[in-house]
């Protein structure tokens, strides 16, 4: 190996690695303050307080340069002074009357603030960057009968296009040639493929699962329902919260009068109340220790912390404190169906079968036949019957595959038709059993016929069924007087048999992702804090659009990252225990912050009438902030 290639092989895993730590930066920055603090503090116990300085000025330079920057630029930005310019000139502030311990740990804590927000922002845009994976990159497009791949941003309405089994459809449109099942699951979010046919519409990000089809399109890529969806994400994300634009009210009026009163101390009781230029100053620096808000700053950040490890212990996982804290002030709460509020996949609920015939021998090669299948119906009865059955599936002598009707099989001599009611005689199908179908198909099951030589032989019964946790989760947040929504993709009939089984308080059907934004705006006028309960893809638009999005841990890695709040087992109960934290939580800060804005008042008025030394304001200031870190870390306990 060349000298040049060795070098590059040295210098590639560097690249990588500093990529790597990138994220992390101001974490490790205030990770080695914390190490330069403690050796400072050390130092100075041996006496060497030369060194002892060179290691708290290494804590301020490292742990509050991304703070400073971020307050310098702000600052030059909008004009105006803000709380990380305090908190540097506070700092500041105690080295020059010597206390660089205090100042350093001032520091210390605001870079750890500053690096929990950093890394829940970047957590906050992968989602984008997930759903833009599902956007397929090219079209096979056709042309005077020819065909050739396209990107997917040169497609003009009217474009035909091919689409084979498989492949996601690139762009919105109607069907022209073929007949197929399709999976909308990332724009409805519901498991079962619906059959398309000629002159149906079709959307852009859904797969293709069976025919190959012809499809004109609709709408441009970036009009499409799928691009949509990412505009959504994005919109509702880059809304503040009412807290966040509170603060950036409040913030700049507070620093402005704390710097105005440092500034007035330094002079004014010089002339005014005869006291020396020493006193003046050193009453102002001490004014601008004890006015720093950094027993304020430990009345949320270490409430939050502790509130958040007690939920990752119950499955739990918030993704910061302000979800948290409006988990407490929730009205009300919409809930996806399918694989939210039911299991998420189709479960065979009942058989019916013909007196003629062996219930086991149908079943067995009814499972025979629907093995060859990847359709989740067909794949769902085959595992019903393993898990009933304890014998060896067969192999069809022939199989054919009937798009959007269901499929023809021969087995030992038999002619076998298994599907929908007018694939194997619809009239026959309705009368069977005394007309059975129609009592299962209005409690929102799915049906599946079996015909075997032109005699219609059994029923099979299918439903994505209601998790057994369900209306337990729904009674306890109806207890805490939250109104309970469901919104699904499904029918009408489906959704009205879900919602009664769920026993949730209304119920909105047929929504696509946009519609259900729109419902979760409505509910926001009507109740204020609301919260959505989704798992995928399709549910991302509006777990971003509600005050919180809650999403079920085995959902959609889109679900996941759009949400605020993951229930890792997903167990619906555990939304009301939630809440219940989030009470316990917001109840321990106003605790704190009434205690820490007491101390603060009571060490400023000391100060003023000149009762209040140095190291007492300091055992205050910090006192205050160790009092209220103990009492949030009682929120660790369950």
């Amino acid at each position: 190996m060349s000298t040049d290639a060795k070098r590059l092989t040295k210098v590639i895993p560097k690249v990588g690695f500093i990529e790597q730590i990138k994220p992390h930066a101001e974490l490790i920055a205030a990770g080695l303050s914390g190490v330069f603090i403690a050796t400072g503090w050390m130092t100075d116990k041996m006496n060497d307080h030369v060194a002892s300085i060179i290691f708290y000025l290494l804590a301020f330079v490292i742990g509050g340069f991304a703070k400073a920057k971020e307050g310098i630029e702000a600052t030059y930005e909008n004009k105006q002074l803000n709380v990380e310019m305090l908190m540097i000139f506070a700092a500041i502030g105690s080295a020059i009357i010597g206390y660089w311990t205090e100042g350093a740990i001032l520091i210390f804590i605001f870079a750890v603030s500053g690096a929990l927000e950093t890394y829940t922002m970047n957590k906050s845009h992968k989602e984008i960057s997930s759903l833009m994976e599902l956007q397929p990159e090219e079209a096979l497009l056709i042309n005077n009968g020819a065909e050739r791949r396209v990107p997917v941003s040169e497609l003009k309405v009217g474009d035909l296009i091919l689409v084979k089994p498989g492949e996601r459809i690139p762009s919105d449109g109607f069907i022209k040639k073929g007949h197929t099942n399709i999976d909308e699951a990332a724009i409805t979010g519901e498991s079962m493929p619906v059959s398309k046919g000629l002159e149906t519409e079709v959307f852009a990000g859904t797969v293709n699962l069976t025919g190959a089809i012809t499809v004109q399109t609709t709408k441009a890529s970036n009009e499409t329902l799928f691009h949509k969806i990412i505009e959504l994400v994005q919109s509702a994300q880059s809304e503040k919260s009412p807290s966040q634009l509170f603060i950036e009210r409040f913030e700049g009026t507070y620093v402005k009068t704390v710097l105005l009163v440092v500034l007035l101390m330094m002079f004014l009781p010089y002339f005014l109340l005869n006291w020396t230029w020493n006193e003046s100053f050193y009453r102002a620096m001490i004014l601008l220790v004890v006015a720093s808000p950094c027993a304020l700053v430990a009345s949320i950040m270490p409430a939050t912390l502790s509130a958040i490890s007690n939920g990752a212990k119950r499955g739990i996982l918030v993704k910061g404190g302000v979800h948290l804290e409006n988990l407490s002030h929730l009205k009300a709460i919409a809930f996806d169906k399918t694989g939210t509020l039911t299991k998420g996949k189709p479960e065979v609920t009942e058989i019916i079968v013909n007196e003629n015939f062996s219930e086991a021998e149908l079943l067995w090669k009814t499972a025979s036949i629907e093995n060859q299948s990847n359709h989740p119906l067909a794949q769902s009865i085959v595992k019903y019957v393993k898990a009933n059955l304890d014998r060896d599936l067969l192999h069809p002598e022939k199989l054919e595959d009937v798009s959007g009707w269901g499929v023809k099989a021969e087995i030992n001599g038999e002619q076998w038709k298994i599907g929908k009611a007018d694939f194997v005689g619809k009239e026959a199908a309705l009368s069977f059993a005394e007309g059975k179908a129609a009592s299962l198909a209005s409690q929102g099951n799915t049906l599946v016929f079996v015909q075997v030589n032109d005699c219609l032989a059994a029923i099979i019964a299918l439903k994505d069924v209601v998790r057994q946790e369900t209306k337990l989760a729904i009674d306890h947040l109806r207890k805490q007087g939250i109104y309970t929504v469901m919104l699904t993709g499904d029918s009408e009939k489906t959704a009205n048999v879900i919602a009664e089984e769920s026993d949730v308080d209304q119920f909105y059907a047929e929504c696509l992702p946009e519609e259900k934004v729109e419902h979760l705006k409505k509910l926001k006028e009507k109740y204020g804090t609301i919260a959505m309960v989704g798992d995928g893809i399709n549910d991302a638009p509006a777990l971003a659009t509600a005050n919180v999005g809650i999403a079920m841990g085995e959902g959609s890695d889109v679900a996941l990252e759009t949400a605020d709040v993951v229930l890792m087992k997903n167990d619906l109960p555990r939304i009301a225990e939630a809440i219940h934290l989030s009470k316990r939580m917001n109840t321990i800060i106003k605790q704190n912050v009434i205690f820490s804005i007491t101390v603060i008042m009571v060490l400023i008025s000391s100060n003023f009438f000149q009762l209040l030394d140095l190291p007492f304001g300091v055992i205050g200031h910090e006192g205050s902030t160790i009092l209220v870190i103990l009492n949030s870390l009682r929120l660790l306990k369950n």
